[in-house]
């Protein structure tokens, strides 16, 4: 829901609405809808809006209470805005629209920085108080919405783009060398604060910034899941319990996620989670559910689509069912727009997929849920049986998931960025950290509260809000991840992974889903490089831009090109691509 941005001065000047338009401008995709700017002295606020829930003018945003002294950009959705309306209306608060914009304003009001505590949803927000000068910044727990930052001595500038901040910058951006690591190294995984850039940042999930007049600020953690052992006392100790309790919470989840004044549909891959979700849906009695798939075309070495498992889900629970398939000429065609919607590069194949089946599910509704969270949350990556039981975690992870070691790395890129084995050292300490002792429970807080986040979770948001689609994850509830996080690892690692998940998916959905070889969105093109796609990689990485940029050295790339379909990594994308996805997302950003 939206896209926001604002500019804050600490020098005296006057906040630019100029720049809060040309930021606001390369996100009018993501609020195709609506489009407004304030400004109040040092401080300007922008906002596009995608209409989901008060769809009249009185949601307009940004939206000011005068009476209350306080402004607010607000992109998501708070599911649970009904209930806390009821409470602040009965400590006295007027309200003015339906909205939960509005309540994200009043609450903040009546609670402080304390708000986002009482909030069930997705959101990033920013709020001016009139009266002192501050600014207050906030990400929900998950990272499901984004939230960029560019801070000097003399000026504040947010977006939920990083490519919307760099147009507000005079200068082009340095990159980052240990960004750049984590991007090559951690599946393209650049955890926050950093970004491929120096000079901006991201606000991390779960935190609260506040800036005074003066600029200087303090940030909060008001959520983690770093104790991920400490609930485990209250876990029944029956198998049995524990599917009821997760089912029931799923069940809640979901039919929270349908809080929307349009339509809501479903993604429906065809596997355990997107199934799960159409499930609960009909369990709450949702009515004409709308479904939607996506297929490539074969390879010789691998399938494009898994239809036949979606259209038995379709079947089952009688959605109104859409599928389509991608050729390899389209995804020539759109991949160039598809670079344009990633705020960060990104270099999972899938990306291309989202993009197209955004497109497409765009024409039939404004809200998607879908089934990100499950694996990371349950077990369900291969990764976490080779660390079961052992005794160095952090060298089995990381051959399981690095697309390639620290001298792999030394020998692909230009030695200007070459430091640290930053990836490693990352890995290192956050397994480090207190409240997780067993190296599975070390790797899936790891992949929970990092690599989730800036990978599908991003990803899903990117792809869908380009085409003025909201994407929901109810497996990314906060209290359905604050009790998947206290089941212990032998329920989840049994039988080969999800095995909790499974056994209770086996009490709602048909066995033939859940039996079978674990499924990705598979996009074949783009990880055995060949024709149309192997040229436009070349000419990405070959042209005056690229080198220029000398990001890689040349004998690299040229290895690479000489047998692309040899040079995959532990989790089955291409290096090329990989390499390539960097290159041509700086150059559809014109950096």
């Amino acid at each position: 829901m939206c896209g926001i941005s604002g500019e804050i001065r600490f020098d005296g000047k006057a906040a630019s609405t100029d720049r809060v338009g040309a930021m606001l401008r390369s996100m009018q995709r993501r609020g195709p809808d609506a489009g407004g700017v304030i400004a109040r002295d040092n401080v300007a606020f922008g906002h596009r809006r995608l209409k989901i829930i008060e769809l009249s003018e009185k949601g307009q945003q940004p939206m000011t209470d005068p009476y209350l002294g306080l402004s607010v950009v607000f992109n998501g959705c708070i599911y649970n805005h009904k209930e806390i309306r009821s409470r602040l209306e009965s400590s006295g608060y007027k309200f003015f629209s339906n909205s939960d914009t509005e309540v994200v304003l009043k609450s903040y009001h009546a609670w402080g920085e304390r708000c986002v505590e009482e909030f069930n949803g997705m959101f990033a927000i920013a709020i001016h108080e009139r009266d002192t000068g501050n600014i207050f910044l906030a990400r929900d727990r998950l990272g499901i919405k984004p939230l960029y930052y560019f801070k000097s001595p003399g000026v504040l500038r947010f977006a939920s783009s990083l490519p919307a901040l760099v147009k507000s910058m005079k200068m082009k951006p340095d990159i980052d060398p240990v960004a750049l690591h984590y991007y090559m190294t951690f599946h393209s995984v650049i955890p926050a604060p950093r970004t491929i850039f120096e000079q901006i940042s991201k606000i991390p999930p779960g935190m609260t910034y506040t800036f005074d007049a003066v600029g200087m600020y303090r940030g909060r953690r008001y959520w983690d899941i770093n104790n991920v052992e400490k609930n485990r006392s209250e876990l029944p100790d029956n198998e049995n319990q524990i599917i009821d309790i997760l089912l029931e919470k799923l069940r809640i989840s979901a039919k929270r996620r349908t809080e929307a004044d349009v339509t809501v549909g479903v993604l429906l891959s065809g596997g355990v989670d997107s199934s799960m979700v159409v499930s609960l849906l009909s369990d709450t009695g949702y009515a004409d559910l709308k479904t939607f798939s996506v297929g490539f075309e074969d390879t010789p070495e691998e399938n494009g689509n898994e239809f036949k498992y979606s259209d038995l889900i379709a079947r089952e629970y009688g959605t109104d069912h859409h599928r389509f398939t991608v050729n390899s000429d389209q995804i020539i065609e759109n991949l160039p727009d598809c670079l344009s919607a990633m705020s960060e590069p990104m270099v999972s194949h899938d990306n291309i997929g989202f993009y197209l089946l955004g497109k497409y599910v765009a024409e039939h509704v404004k809200v998607i849920q879908s089934g990100q969270g499950a694996d990371e949350l349950f077990g369900g990556y291969h990764w976490y049986q080779a660390l079961d039981g052992s005794s160095n975690p952090v060298d089995d992870y990381a051959r399981a998931f690095f697309d390639r070691d620290h001298d792999e790395y030394k020998s692909a890129i230009s030695d200007r960025y070459v430091q640290s084995d930053f990836s490693r050292e990352f890995v290192e300490q956050q397994f480090a950290t207190a409240g997780a002792d067993n190296p599975v429970d070390k790797a899936l807080r790891l992949d929970t509260s990092v690599m989730l986040v800036d990978d599908p979770v991003k990803r899903v948001d990117n792809m869908t809000m380009a085409w003025g689609l909201e994407a929901r994850v109810p497996f990314l509830d906060h209290e359905v991840v604050e009790f998947a996080v206290s089941i212990p690892p032998h329920l989840k690692l049994r039988n080969g992974g999800k095995y909790i998940l499974k056994e209770a998916a086996r009490r709602i959905i048909p066995e033939k889903v859940i039996d079978r070889p674990k499924g990705y969105f598979p996009v074949p093109a783009l990880k055995y490089l060949r024709g149309s796609v192997l040229e436009y990689v070349h000419d990405a990485l070959n042209n005056q831009a690229a080198r220029e940029r000398i990001i890689f050295r040349k004998e690299y790339v040229d290895m690479l090109f000489e047998n692309p379909v040899a040079h995959i990594t532990p989790l089955k994308g291409s290096k090329l691509w990989q390499s390539a996805i960097l290159e041509l997302w700086m150059q559809s950003h014109g950096i």
